[in-house]
């Protein structure tokens, strides 16, 4: 029997009173986790697809902190979900990435992590390179499938409606708009392409709705330019990257509206909502207020705030600085938060008052 199944098997017996069908124990307040997204969620799907090796992290330093080895997360240890499923609710084993080859259908129970480095909501945004959104969905779908045949149509109903499915995507469809290397929308405006890449969203969580899916919680966007990249970007003057900083603020707001009218169209339908982009800012203007050093600079990497990505020597600059402690640094790479900061996120989504996270926090969504 695998370390995995051993762990589920007691977290099972000593947390409630079980249901069992198809030979499955499970505690009759279960909920799953399904996670969709980019780096910040990825749990190292990417180790497992063709692409650059700026879109993995499977080499050190990453992962030394918590693991000691590398995992394939863009930390130093563990990422938001690994938090928000395992320390703060569940306490069930970490949930590994769903192109990992151990996985067999008993752990779905517990949800599926299909998340990928780089990805954004539109196809073509890193195309042939990372999981985008629509095939995270197709896995999704998948795993939906060999629940039903396994579980039963009753069992996997009530299983997918009483999960949170956890979602951060977006980010690098702006990226990668601004940088230079898509043209497929480059004749829209600002505000247009803003609303293909929620619209492309919304349809991805209408899909996981008909599946049973009813209650999400969102990460938004970050703010993109004052990343230890963007400062970077900006020419090392201390500002943030203006080409890209309207962006994230687009899309949250065009995010935030879409919710709630999901809400009130949708029956069922719930959300927690944290606002990332004030929360990262916080923590890198006044990085000493959550016991932090340093919020600009980043722990691994070269150039002007380490905000080259050359963590690991894994890119075509293979010298880089690193620091002694990452639980000095909110960031660990030059766009990634360290595992500590990565923790205060997840405490901020799972327990966050109104000022962080709306209209509830994800405690709610578990509990209920």
């Amino acid at each position: 029997m695998s370390n995995y199944r051993i762990q589920f098997c007691l977290s099972m017996f000593f947390l409630f009173s079980n249901i069992c069908f198809a030979k499955i124990c499970l505690p009759r307040k279960h909920v799953a986790l399904f996670v969709f997204g980019d780096s910040l969620f990825d749990v190292g799907n990417n180790n497992y697809i063709n692409t650059t090796t700026d879109m993995q992290a499977n080499i050190p330093p990453y992962g030394e902190t918590f693991f000691k080895y590398s995992t394939g997360r863009f930390s130093d240890g563990r990422v938001i979900p690994d938090f928000i499923d395992m320390h703060f609710y569940a306490k069930l084993p970490l949930i590994l990435p769903y192109l990992h080859p151990a996985y067999t259908y008993q752990q779905y129970i517990n949800g599926a992590n299909f998340a990928s480095a780089g990805a954004g909501a539109l196809v073509e945004t890193r195309e042939g390179l990372v999981i985008d959104l629509n095939t995270q969905l197709t896995y999704f779908k998948n795993v939906h499938k060999l629940l039903r045949e396994r579980l039963g149509e009753a069992e996997t109903k009530n299983l997918l409606s009483r999960a949170v499915y956890l979602i951060s995507i977006g980010s690098n469809d702006y990226i990668v708009q601004v940088v230079g290397n898509s043209s497929a929308f480059s004749s829209y405006s600002q505000d247009q392409y803003v609303d293909i890449v929620i619209g492309n969203l919304t349809n991805v969580i209408k899909e996981i709705y008909k599946k049973g899916g009813r209650k999400f919680g969102f990460l938004e966007s970050g703010p993109l330019g004052c990343l230890p990249l963007g400062k970077m970007l900006a020419n090392g003057t201390g500002s943030c990257w203006e080409d890209i900083s309207a962006l994230p603020k687009l899309h949250n707001s065009a995010l935030s509206a879409v919710l709630q009218k999901l809400k009130k169209q949708l029956r069922g339908f719930r959300y927690s909502y944290t606002n990332f982009y004030d929360l990262e800012t916080d923590l890198m203007n006044y990085p000493s207020k959550y016991g932090f050093k340093e919020g600009n600079v980043a722990c691994c990497g070269t150039g002007p705030y380490r905000g080259f990505s050359s963590c690991g020597g894994k890119g075509a600059v293979k010298e880089y600085e690193l620091c002694d402690n990452p639980n000095n640094y909110v960031f660990f790479d030059s766009a990634h938060p360290t595992e500590r900061a990565n923790q205060f996120f997840a405490q901020q989504m799972w327990s966050g008052n109104d000022s962080v996270t709306v209209p509830q926090n994800l405690k709610t969504l578990f509990e209920d």
